[in-house]
């Protein structure tokens, strides 16, 4: 029998090296996805700049008047609002004070919408009398809803901060600050 000669197996290659992780990989370039992902960010931030656009255009445009407001057409309004607000305080003047002679003055922030309704009312300084205090705000309640705003104001505010010293008299008579 004639032996065959058994050529000796192939060496196999060795396997190759793990990839480094801190080799840079080349990553194959699709210009489709890229300019899809650029489209997606430009309207993300379109979206953002509307909303903020959105946001700024429908704030709320506040202005804020006190006696020494000498601007008519603020002046005009702001004379109206305490003539009003002084004539409802008088009708409404508290019992409690005038029995106790109570008297003195604090100072409110109110404000009033374009529309006259009370967005809010907010005790700035304290006449040291809590019935006092808590009278004034009651009148502010009371006198409201107040006139809408005129054209004139309404066009550019949409808020009005009224800002006032009320005065409970010895006399029993609600005042201003002149």
């Amino acid at each position: 029998a004639v032996l065959a000669a058994q050529t000796p197996p192939k060496p196999r290659p060795p396997p190759p090296p793990p990839p480094d992780p801190l080799a840079p990989r080349e990553i194959p370039v699709d210009a489709a996805q890229i300019l899809a992902s650029r489209g997606q960010e430009i309207h993300r931030l379109t979206t953002s700049l509307e909303a903020r656009a959105t946001a700024y255009a429908s704030r709320v445009r506040r202005k804020s008047v006190s006696a020494s407001t000498r601007e008519f057409r603020y002046a005009n309004y702001l004379g109206a609002w305490a003539r009003k607000v002084e004539r409802i305080g008088n009708l409404n003047y508290p019992a409690a004070a005038r029995e106790q002679h109570l008297y003195g003055s604090l100072i409110l922030h109110v404000a009033v919408r374009a529309d006259g309704s009370v967005e809010n009312i907010r005790l700035v300084r304290s006449s040291g009398f809590a019935l006092l205090d808590e009278a004034a705000i009651q009148i502010v309640e009371l006198a409201a809803p107040y006139s809408p705003f005129p054209p004139d104001i309404a066009a550019e505010t949409d808020v009005l901060d009224i800002i006032r010293t009320w005065q409970f008299t010895r006399g029993g008579v609600l005042g201003w600050e002149r």
